[in-house]
């Protein structure tokens, strides 16, 4: 089953367990939200057009986030004058995770698990992970096992090898002598 809402001036083609990035919604992460403003369900029992609306359709979801978009530079420039502006934006959105549709006689559902984890979060993680790729590539690594207190404790140690030296510079050229006949 699938549903066309509008949201922010916007329409969106969902269906339960979808991601969908739109216009800021007010509300925390973990939000319940609900969406009324259903234009069309599509399902098993055939497609449902609203007149402009469909009465007692909903559409449920959840905040995922609210973060900033990507940036939209903005560039103005006469030409011969000398003028030139930059300028830069980043409008505020909202992450949802729809959980369910109801109407027309249908009700779906989503049975997962919303996970609140941010997209800020996620680059974290994934910047921790490249830089412990990075540290074995330093020198050689060595993995030490000792027992404390009858706990086994893991360690990795890194040996950096030292860096390598720079070549000596380059001795510059002799200037090549005149030309005979500027000699006289």
């Amino acid at each position: 089953m699938y549903a066309v809402i509008k949201t922010g001036g916007k329409q969106y083609r969902v269906q339960p367990g979808d991601t969908i990035v739109v216009e800021k919604l007010d509300g925390d992460a973990g939000a319940e939200l609900k969406f009324d403003s259903v234009l069309m369900l599509g399902g098993d029992k055939g497609v449902t057009l609203g007149a402009p609306l469909i009465d007692g359709a909903f559409v449920g979801a959840t905040l995922v986030e609210t973060r900033k978009g990507e940036k939209i530079k903005i560039f103005k420039k006469t030409r011969r004058q000398g003028y030139r502006r930059t300028n830069g934006h980043r409008q505020m959105e909202s992450v949802l995770r729809i959980t369910g549709i109801e109407g027309a006689g249908e009700t779906a559902k989503w049975d997962g698990k919303v996970d609140l984890t941010t997209k800020a979060e996620i680059n974290l993680r994934a910047r921790n992970l490249a830089a412990r790729d990075a540290t074995s590539s330093l020198g050689s690594t060595e993995t030490v096992v000792t027992d404390v207190d009858g706990a086994e404790v893991k360690g990795v140690v890194v040996e950096s090898s030292a860096p390598a030296k720079k070549a000596p510079a380059k001795k510059k050229a002799t200037p090549k002598a005149e030309a005979a006949g500027d000699e006289a």
